[in-house]
């Protein structure tokens, strides 16, 4: 199924320290390559428990080949050296805790030390890929064959507001230095900002050096204008600096404001809509051969109709309420527990909504064509592999019953 992958300016290159003899200049390494993941899928937006970014190895050593995998298992590593790889990507984190040791002395630490040893470089982008547009949810949900996508749930506690105040011939600098560092993006929008015309006093310390009046002279007027913009959280340290680049004040002033809105470029799942609605049955079956799963788990009328589709890659189960307020028909994530079936039921014990669970591998998989596409579109001169090993240690035992009786239940 072809996808269309969310597109990104170009960063600028990264310069390359010369110290280190294995790069030049016109080398891709994988700083670029994590720095484009990044941009994509910011390490602020991941979840507390979770540990994105490089995992083992030299940020600035070339790439070549790379190899892109839903885990880090052995199978990966012996198909990365026979493929001449020198960087495997993966979803989930091999690291997720620190470990005690780098020996073979357990299956996370004897990975790293064969990583190390044969100078594979691993890097992961997890929840944050999770999060943001175009990232796993939505993949699924095209891969569901689902229209109209869209979040969830959006980002909450997200978003500051920037203000700064700047003389008049300074405006458009200090404007665009803080949209090309990202400040101001609302929805499909870019460079978003506010500007009102006022008044600046100051008095020059004896060791200021001001634009207006002298050092240790008195106090002094400016005409200036007052810059408001949304900056996200874990963009404000680089939008800060950007401010202060350009800004022509010895001294720049600038507050920094909570906002008490969602971020509406980031969120968790996604719904949308089938073109047309399906019974439950073969809705069932289409989820079943979208996600290469014989066995599905779930919970159903199925005399309802489906048509809206709330999704969630991996374990989603704590945004069914979400997805019912939402209107959806149909819930479709994984690591659902017994107990959270039951809150798909109303106090009749009657489904409130289908509740569909194909397994945490089968919703997430598509991550790695996911990444295989954008990475082959930033990076053309690098030979990108999706693996040919499936990384789930969990199978499906399948038994077909024939039996006469009129209803088979457990």
């Amino acid at each position: 199924m072809s996808r269309k992958v969310l597109k990104h300016r170009d960063e600028p290159r990264t310069e390359i320290n010369p110290g280190k003899t294995h790069v030049t200049n016109s080398t891709t390494v994988i700083r670029d390559v994590a720095a484009a993941l990044e941009k994509w899928a910011p390490l602020g937006l991941a979840e507390s428990y979770d540990n994105p970014g490089l995992q083992v190895g030299d940020p600035q050593r070339a790439v070549s080949n790379g190899l892109v995998a839903l885990d880090m298992t052995p199978q990966v590593l012996k198909e990365a050296k026979r493929l001449k790889c020198n960087l495997i990507i993966t979803h989930h984190p091999l690291l997720f805790k620190p470990i005690e040791a780098v020996t073979p002395a357990s299956y996370v630490s004897d990975l790293c030390l064969r990583l190390a040893e044969e100078k594979i470089a691993l890097y992961s982008t997890h929840t944050n890929l999770d999060a943001v547009r175009g990232g796993v949810s939505f993949a699924l949900a095209e891969q569901l064959g689902l229209e109209n996508v869209d979040f969830l749930t959006h980002r909450e506690d997200s978003l500051v507001k920037l203000v700064t105040f700047v003389p008049e011939n300074a405006i458009s600098n200090v404007r665009e230095a803080l949209a090309m560092a990202g400040a101001g993006q609302i929805g499909n929008y870019s460079g978003c900002s506010f500007s009102s015309h006022g008044t600046g006093h100051f008095t020059p310390g004896t060791r200021s050096n001001p634009m207006i009046g002298s050092a240790g002279g008195g106090p002094q007027t400016a005409a200036e204008i007052r810059i408001e913009t949304e900056v996200t959280r874990w963009n404000l340290h680089q939008v800060i600096a950007a401010l202060l680049d350009a800004h022509p004040y010895d001294e720049v002033p600038y507050d920094i404001y909570p906002v008490e809105q969602s971020f509406r470029n980031a969120g968790i799942g996604a719904t949308g809509t089938l073109a047309e609605p399906e019974k439950l049955d073969e809705f069932l079956r289409r989820v079943s051969t979208a996600l290469e799963n014989q066995a599905l788990r779930y919970v159903g009328d199925v005399n309802r109709k489906i048509q809206k589709v709330a999704v969630c890659g991996g374990s989603g189960s704590r945004y069914l309420s979400a997805a019912i307020e939402q209107g959806a028909d149909a819930f479709v994530t994984a690591d659902i527990t017994y107990h959270h079936f039951f809150d798909a039921l109303d106090v009749d014990g009657r489904p409130k909504i289908a509740l569909i669970d194909p397994g945490h591998y089968e919703t997430e998989f598509i991550t790695e064509k996911l990444l295989v596409e954008f990475l082959s579109d930033k990076f053309p001169t690098i030979k990108w592999h999706e693996t040919n090993t499936r990384t789930a240690p969990v199978l499906t035992f399948v038994n077909v019953f024939h039996t006469d009786s009129s209803h088979v239940g457990g």
